[in-house]
C-alpha cells in the first residue's frame, strides 16, 4: 500500500515534541496514535505545525471508534493521491505536493507505481462490472483510467 511508504520528512521533530521515540513512518500506527492524541502541537515550529494541522484534518478525521487505527487515514491517503494525478499533476508533482502540504516524503517512483496499479485495479474493475451487468460502473471506469494514464 502506498501509505506504508510515505515519510514524515521532520520526523525527528516530532519525536521531540512528542518526548518519545516514534515512527517516521506516516501512517505507522503508533504516529497516528501520537498526532491524534499525545503531541504538544506548541512544541512545534509554524511550518510543522501547519503542515500536522493539515494532515490532521486530511487523513485522521473519521467518526469510526478505532480512529486512527481504522484504516480511513490509509485510503484517505490514496484517495487524495488518485486525485491529484486526476487533476493532472504528475508524479513528481505529487511527491512535491504532499512534501510541501503534509511535511510528507514519498518518492515519486513509489507515486508512480502506485498509479499504475490503481489503473490494473481499475482495468479488474471494469470486467468484473461488465460480467455483472453493472453499467454505471462499467462506464464510469474507463474515464478514470483515462485521467491516471494521461
Amino acid at each position: 500500500m502506498i501509505a506504508e511508504k510515505a515519510r514524515f520528512r521532520h520526523a525527528r521533530r516530532l519525536e521531540r515534541a512528542a518526548g518519545f521515540h516514534i515512527p517516521n513512518q506516516a501512517f505507522h500506527g503508533a504516529t497516528l496514535e501520537t498526532i491524534s492524541s499525545h503531541l504538544n502541537f506548541d512544541r512545534l515550529d509554524h511550518t510543522l505545525h501547519d503542515q500536522l494541522v493539515r494532515f490532521v484534518h486530511a487523513f485522521l478525521r473519521c467518526n469510526c471508534r478505532d480512529s486512527p487505527l481504522c484504516g480511513c487515514p490509509e485510503r484517505k491517503f490514496s484517495r487524495e493521491i488518485l486525485e491529484l494525478r486526476e487533476n493532472g499533476l504528475d508524479h513528481r508533482q505529487i511527491s512535491q505536493y504532499l512534501l510541501e502540504e503534509y511535511g510528507i516524503d514519498i518518492y515519486p517512483a513509489d507515486v508512480l507505481s502506485f498509479l499504475e496499479d490503481s489503473v490494473h485495479v481499475l482495468e479488474a474493475v471494469a470486467d468484473i462490472a461488465r460480467l455483472e451487468n453493472l453499467s454505471r460502473l462499467s462506464a464510469a471506469v474507463p474515464d478514470h483510467i483515462r485521467k491516471l494514464e494521461r
